[in-house]
Order: structure tokens, then sequence, then C-alpha cells
């Protein structure tokens, strides 16, 4: 079955990106592109709608087109990104809760797909091994991205139970890295020198963007209900990591992290937010055999080949333009 798919958040990378490879899907008939502000480029085989989630006029582009697949990218994950915290809760959180009330008033959506993260589940001393997706968090995020990607998905599940016709899938992805995405993490091992928690060295996992966007495409064009956990196989010690990029590193007690941290980063979007120093501080596992065996999706990169295509995106620039 063609499908009229709306992809929300397209004048970001990922966004766009995932707009573009729906548009090349058979299984696609065609993709609605909807953000605040217009993408730096025109998208090929998408049709762009400047329109504001947060606004209920998002309701009218969905009926209008008959859009049966929704695509939600539209999370913002640091206030640099937004213009600040209150503005990005506002779109985050106040944002979902307008797409999720047209998409309950539009009879033609059969399909609802959620880009979601692994920082849901927080990081602490007494997190399991890895988390499966049924687990509660033991160190529930308490600010930031985090926390709001925590009441969006309060507010999915509570559309899926309202609308119990429609396939709501929640994807919840590990960090994503590569060669051109630019995000927290990439901008933390970028710094030229690199702030870590003294007696630390957490366990870090990953997703490559391509594998990140194949896992949405496979979600849009197969549905499958759930949520599902997505990351590369294995995991590298942040030791090793910043081995791998060659920078210099500093150990410094957890309550200096974030003012070292955010002396680094003037530029870029390297996030020192108390849950990212939790993370830092105490990493995270993720069990991904649900990804497998209900999604059907095998990432092609591992999470250390993930951090290498980041750390080589230099001499990879030339393959991947």
């Amino acid at each position: 079955m063609s499908r009229t798919v709306l992809v929300t958040g397209v004048s970001r990378y990922l966004g766009g990106r995932m707009a573009a490879l729906l548009a090349d899907d058979p299984a696609v008939s065609s993709v609605i592109g909807v953000d605040v502000v217009a993408p730096e480029s025109p998208i090929p085989g998408t049709e762009f709608v400047r329109a504001d989630i947060r606004n209920p006029v998002i309701a009218k582009v969905m009926g209008e087109a008959h859009v049966d697949t929704v695509v939600h990218m539209g999370v913002i994950a640091t206030p640099k990104q937004a213009g600040g915290r209150s503005t990005m809760k506002e779109i985050n959180v106040i944002g979902t809760m307008q797409l999720l009330a047209a998409c309950q008033r539009t009879a033609t959506v059969q399909s609802l797909v959620v880009k979601s993260t692994a920082a849901v589940y927080g990081s602490g001393p007494k997190d399991p091994a890895k988390f499966t997706e049924d687990m509660e968090p033991r160190h529930a995020p308490s600010s930031g991205w985090a926390k709001d990607s925590v009441e969006v998905e309060t507010y999915v599940r509570g559309f899926a139970r309202r609308r119990p016709d429609v396939s709501v899938s929640t994807l919840r992805f590990a960090n994503f890295i590569g060669p051109r995405v630019q995000t927290a993490i990439t901008g933390y091992f970028s710094l030229p020198v690199i702030p870590t928690v003294l007696g630390f060295d957490p366990r870090l996992q990953f997703i490559h963007e391509d594998d990140g966007l194949e896992a949405l495409r496979r979600a849009v064009v197969n549905p499958r209900r759930g949520t599902f956990n997505i990351a590369g196989d294995g995991v590298l010690m942040l030791s090793q990591a910043i081995r791998r990029t060659g920078r210099a590193t500093v150990a410094v007690p957890s309550p200096l992290v974030a003012t070292l941290g955010r002396s680094l980063a003037t530029r870029g979007l390297a996030d020192f937010s108390p849950e990212a120093v939790r993370y830092l501080t105490y990493g995270r596992g993720l069990d991904t055999r649900a990804m497998r065996r209900v999604l059907g999706f095998e990432p092609l990169w591992s999470s250390e080949e993930a951090f290498m295509q980041f750390v080589r995106r230099d001499e990879l620039e030339v393959d991947v333009a």
C-alpha cells in the first residue's frame, strides 16, 4: 500500500534525510515535510509546508493531504538548537501534544512513528547492565531533553490508548553518530580537551546515522506496534572512545565537569546539563533483542564502527557528500 507520510522537523539534518529517504522508497507515494523554517536546500521528492506543530493548523495540513503515516522527528535535544530552554520545552512537549491531537482528529492516520531516545532510562549507579523496553528507570531524568522525552512518550502512550486503530512505534535510540550528523555527543568528542568525571569510565553505545534512519524507514513501511531500543552492537568505554579521537582529556570531580565543559564548549552543541553529566558518569546499556526479533532490523555498524566513522569524518567527507 502506498503511503502518504508527514515528517516533522525536516529543517534539521536527520529530519531532512528521513524525508528524502522515504521519498525514494517505492512503498511511499508522497512525503510532506513540516517545520517552522525551510530547509537550507529543497529536499528531493518532498513537499515542504511551513507550519508550527505547536499550532492546531497542523491538523488542517494533515487532513487536506489525507496523511496516513506520521513520523515525529521534531523533538529538539539541546537548548541551543531551540534558542533557549523554555522554547525547547514548548516545541518538544506542547508541539507533541498538538501533533497528537491532530493525529487524533485525522481519520486517515493509520501509523505513527516516534523518534525517541534511550535517555528516558536516565543514568545512575543502580542501573541494570542492559535496559529492556519494559524496565522502569532506576534514576528517572529530572531535566532537559531526557525529561521532555519522558513526557513525550507519556502523551504518545495516551494517544495509542485513544486510537487503538493506529499502529504506534516508539524508537528509543542510543546516541546518533557518524560522519555528518552533529549532536551533543559529537560536540563533546570534538572539544579541544575532553573533560571526564574523575574515577568513572562509563559504557557508551552508539547508532550510526544511516542505521538509525534505516530503522525509522523500516518502522514506516513495515509498521510494528511497541517500543524498541535501537543501538549498534557492543559498547565502548569512554576512555576507549577518547583514545580513538586522539584528543587530550582531563579528569575532574563531578561538580566541576559542567563548569569546565561549558568553558571549553564555546562553539557546537556539547551538552553539560545535569543529565548529560550523569550519563558521562554512569553510561547506559541497551538490550536490542526486540529490535531484531520484532522490528526485523539489524544495524550494519557496531557501536565501535559507528564511532570510528565519526572519528574519520574528515577523510570520509568526499565519499559521503
